[in-house]
Order: structure tokens, then C-alpha cells, then sequence
């Protein structure tokens, strides 16, 4: 293999410690190997930064171990050139293996020029993918909230939703909250309660609220309500946050928008997926497709085709999110491409 670096390191990470392995050298000649293990408290990483620095080598790969690369990027990504490889890509061929083996087998591919870089956002996108997707995770759990009242509330033949189109508007939780203070409803107070439309419902209301709610019930409603609450309270927080993280990319917020089933929160999510910059990442749809997991890889042998299944990625990525807004990876990349990414 022909070298292209003079000076470059691999890594190979552990929870606990990091094997660094430095080659330098004439890329004619066999580099000199330097190998060192460091730990992976903040002190220790940053004894690995100053070890590389004083080698004078910029130019740094590791594997995408988990999540435990992501501390060593945070500290190396100042003053190195860093790499992350796909872990299946720079596989060593069987035999024996050590952590010292995989660090040295690291530097030499990525010495020769064999390591396909990862795609890794800037600081600002991994926090603001952080925020979008916890905030997707909150709005599935306020959806199983409201799904375990809909269910009390069958138990207790209690059948609001029959003449209520949302349960937790404004209407349906004035309902709701005297339901679980234990009042008896009258007619006249309930005309009170409800907003617009539902004052002809009225009486249909009431003997839908004629059921058999028992006080382990209305605990029930109660705790379910509560944390609702607090989940709302948490997502209009997180909401806030993206908002301000997203103000430098309201262009291509406004670009991604105009994908016809997409709205707002759709294309701020599919931004922090594929960042700002696909087009620099990826070459063309096919190559976005292919990171994202939804265009598995060719196994053909003597003219057979064997069936191969998609990679793994999170429920974004995989499109389930875009097929329901409408919107196609091949629309997001052009998008991408015209906003200067």
C-alpha cells in the first residue's frame, strides 16, 4: 500500500482507555511506530492532545465505537485533523488481535489513505440533533399519556371521545379536571365548560359523562394529567432552544419547508439528521440514501443475487418520520445542494 501521510495516528477506543498509535516517516520508508495507552477522564485526553501535539501529528483516525468516541472528538477536534471510521470498513483480517494491533492497523490505513471518513456535524448541530431528537421522544411519551386516559376513561364507560373530537383541547380538560376534583357535573355548568360547537352537544355530553368513575380512577387521571403537564412544560422548553439554534439556517429551514407535506418541525429535525451541509457530505442522493440505511449494498456472486437488509439507524434516518410528511431524500439533498451546503 502507498502511503500519503508522513505523520498520522490511530486510535483505538475503550470505555476505559485509548490506545494511540503514531506513524511517522518518509513515504518511501517503513514510518516509526510509536504506541502509548491513555485513560479516558478529561485530564487524560487531554495528556493524549499535548502527546500528539509535541509529535507533531495533526492528522488523527478512530473507529466510531458507540458513543465513546464523541469525548475524544470533543477534546481532539481543536487542534487535529480527526477521522471517524465505520468500524465493519476497517475491520483486520482474522487472526490475532490486540488493542495495540487495531491502533497500529488504524495508522496504517489511514497513513495510506484508507479510511472513509464518517460524516460528523459541527458542535452546534449535534446539540441541536440532541434537542430534536429528545424532543420526539417527549411528544411519543405525552402520546401514551393521553392514550392511558383514553383507556381509564373506557373503563369507567366514561364517553367523552364519542362526542369529542380532542379530549385535551380546552373543553375536554375543564372536563377532565372536574372529573378528578369528584364533582357532579349539572348541565348548566357544563355548558359553561365547553367552547364553540360543543355547546350543542350538551346533553349527548352529559350522558356521556354518566359513567362509573370510582375514586382509583380519578388518581389515575390524575398522576396521567400531571405528568402531561410537565411533558408539555419540558417541550415548549426544548422548543424554545431549538429555535434559538436554529436562527443561523432559517434559509434552509425555509428551503426544506417548501417540500410539499413538510412543515416546520418536519424540516428542522431533517436538518439536524443530514446537517446544513449534505451537499458537502454527500456527493449525490444515492450515497445520503445509503448512509441513512434505506439502500442496502450489492451481494452478487457467479450472477445471483443475494438479499442483503438495510443498516440499522434511528427511526429519522430510516424515513419513517419523512414517508409520513411526504418529503424525499433525493428533494432534501437539491435543497441542500442550492442553499450552499
Amino acid at each position: 500500500m502507498d502511503a500519503v501521510r508522513q505523520i498520522c495516528a490511530g486510535l483505538d477506543v475503550h470505555q476505559e482507555t485509548v490506545v494511540a498509535c503514531v506513524l511517522s516517516g518518509s513515504l518511501e520508508h517503513k514510518p516509526k511506530s510509536e504506541i502509548r495507552t491513555f485513560g479516558t477522564t478529561t485530564r487524560e485526553l487531554l495528556e493524549l492532545q499535548d502527546w500528539l501535539e509535541e509529535r507533531e501529528c495533526r492528522e488523527v483516525a478512530m473507529e466510531s465505537t458507540g458513543v465513546l468516541w464523541k469525548p475524544i472528538w470533543n477534546v481532539l477536534e481543536s487542534t487535529c485533523e480527526l477521522t471517524l471510521a465505520n468500524a465493519r470498513q476497517i475491520q483486520k483480517m482474522p487472526g490475532r488481535k490486540t488493542d495495540v494491533q487495531d491502533a497500529q492497523w488504524i495508522a496504517q490505513l489511514h497513513r495510506c489513505g484508507l479510511v472513509q471518513p464518517s460524516m460528523v456535524a459541527p458542535q452546534e448541530i449535534r446539540e441541536l440533533r440532541d434537542l430534536t431528537r429528545y424532543r420526539r421522544k417527549l411528544v411519543q411519551q405525552t402520546t401514551s399519556e393521553k392514550n392511558r386516559v383514553h383507556k381509564i376513561l373506557q373503563d369507567a364507560n366514561i364517553k367523552l371521545t364519542t362526542f369529542m373530537s380532542d379530549l385535551f383541547g380546552v373543553s375536554g380538560r375543564a372536563l377532565l379536571d372536574r372529573l378528578v376534583d369528584g364533582e357532579v357535573l349539572e348541565e348548566a355548568e357544563v355548558r359553561q365548560l365547553v367552547k364553540s360547537q360543543l355547546k350543542k352537544k350538551v346533553k349527548p355530553l352529559m350522558d356521556a359523562l354518566n359513567g362509573k368513575l370510582l375514586k382509583h380512577h380519578r388518581e389515575m387521571i390524575k398522576y396521567h394529567l400531571e405528568h402531561l403537564k410537565f411533558l408539555e412544560d419540558q417541550i415548549g422548553r426544548l422548543e424554545e432552544k431549538v429555535q434559538a439554534l436554529i436562527q443561523p439556517y432559517e434559509e434552509e429551514v425555509k428551503l426544506l419547508d417548501t417540500i410539499p407535506g413538510m412543515d416546520r418541525t418536519a424540516a428542522i429535525t431533517l436538518l439536524a439528521e443530514i446537517t446544513p451541509n449534505a451537499a458537502k457530505h454527500f456527493s449525490s442522493d444515492a450515497k445520503l440514501a445509503s448512509w441513512v440505511g434505506v439502500a442496502p449494498g450489492n451481494n452478487e456472486s457467479a450472477g445471483v443475487k443475494k438479499k442483503l437488509k438495510p443498516v440499522k439507524g434511528t427511526n429519522m434516518q430510516k424515513g419513517s418520520y419523512a414517508k409520513r410528511h411526504g418529503q424525499t431524500l433525493e428533494a432534501a439533498t437539491e435543497l441542500a445542494t442550492i442553499s450552499g451546503g
